[in-house]
């Protein structure tokens, strides 16, 4: 048998087996030199329906986050019965006088029934409250999501399996139930029955009640992430150098979850924002005189027989925003993977 000897590299070889670190540069950003974030920025802004969505959801929190400073503007507050202390605004029934609602050009969304109060200001601190519960829930549900489902993908074993399950039982707790039965009994331990419930009190339940049942779904998907990225190359790269867990998950893992992370939060806020709402409609949540997208609509239920006035900005400017969240959600997972576009 004829051992085969090698044969000495041609001076073609020789030049087309450089190391990586010859290469060039630009190949690990793109034939264009540009960053995976520059690129997925560029596809987002050529994405016309992404751009209008995220203009509106801007919009939406300019708006909340300058509520006070526009009702100052505007010689108006949520809290004011003016109905009641000004003639000719209410008739015998409580219903406005004028068409529309009461529309005018002192009150631009008109009054409500009844209490008389300026809707415009009332809808503005709504759309305040709610999105500051939404997007505090958001955050938080996010950063215990990341935590728990990195760690319990990361270390696996027993930990996974009792962090899998607890994700199991949580995903098909009804949550919106055991708010409705719990939130009585909380309020009868914290709250004596002759004091009003703080609204502050209200908001910190309904934020920590929706967490603690909210991390679960992006906790679930980033333990599978972290499950498949665990096995790959680079991190058994990092272990092998005597790299800590932290920095394996902080410099390999966590920059690889970005797009999963950002996703699924984009996702999460309309959901919120939905939930809190229901809530407060339910009689569970933030409750009259409080502004609130659910007060408002559990308000406009009560009167749309006699005024759907009421009942048509809260209701038509929570559609608006849901929607166009929900649209800025998916142009980001579009932007950031592509290869997801259908």
């Amino acid at each position: 048998m004829t051992i085969p000897t090698p044969q000495a590299a041609t001076p073609v070889e020789v030049e087309d087996a450089k190391p990586p670190a010859m290469a060039d540069p630009s190949a690990s950003k793109g034939g264009n030199g540009r960053s995976p974030g520059k690129m997925a920025w560029l596809r987002f802004k050529r994405d016309r329906t992404g751009v209008i969505s995220a203009y509106v959801v801007i919009f939406f929190f300019v708006i909340g986050i300058c509520a006070p400073l526009i009702a100052k503007l505007y010689g108006k507050d949520p809290y004011t019965t003016y109905g009641q202390n000004q003639e000719g605004l209410l008739d015998d029934f409580g219903s406005p006088m004028l068409p529309n609602g009461g529309i005018s050009g002192d009150f631009w969304f008109g009054i409500e029934p009844g209490l008389g109060r300026d809707v415009f200001t009332f809808l503005l601190y709504g759309i305040r409250n709610s999105l500051l519960i939404a997007t505090a829930t958001t955050l938080l549900v996010t950063l215990i999501g990341i935590i728990i489902g990195i760690t319990a993908g990361y270390l696996g074993g027993k930990t996974d399996y009792l962090v899998g399950r607890v994700i199991d039982i949580l995903l098909a707790f009804p949550s919106t139930l055991f708010f409705i039965a719990f939130w009585p009994v909380l309020l009868s331990i914290l709250v004596s029955p002759e004091e009003n419930t703080p609204v502050w009190l209200t908001v910190v339940s309904l934020i920590s009640v929706m967490t603690a049942f909210g991390w679960a779904s992006i906790a679930r998907l980033l333990r599978g992430e972290v499950l498949a990225l665990r096995e790959r190359e680079f991190v058994e790269a990092a272990k092998v150098t005597g790299a800590s867990p932290a920095r394996i998950i902080f410099k390999e893992l966590l920059p690889n979850l970005w797009t999963p992370i950002l996703i699924q939060a984009t996702l999460a806020l309309p959901a919120y924002v939905t939930a809190e709402a229901g809530l407060a409609f339910l009689g569970v949540g933030l409750s009259d005189p409080t502004p609130d997208w659910g007060v408002m609509i559990q308000r406009g239920s009560d009167v749309y027989q006699s005024d759907i006035t009421f009942m048509l900005f809260p209701g038509l400017s929570m559609v608006i925003f849901v929607i166009a969240f929900n649209l800025l959600g998916d142009s980001v997972r579009d932007a950031l993977d592509p290869k997801t576009k259908r």
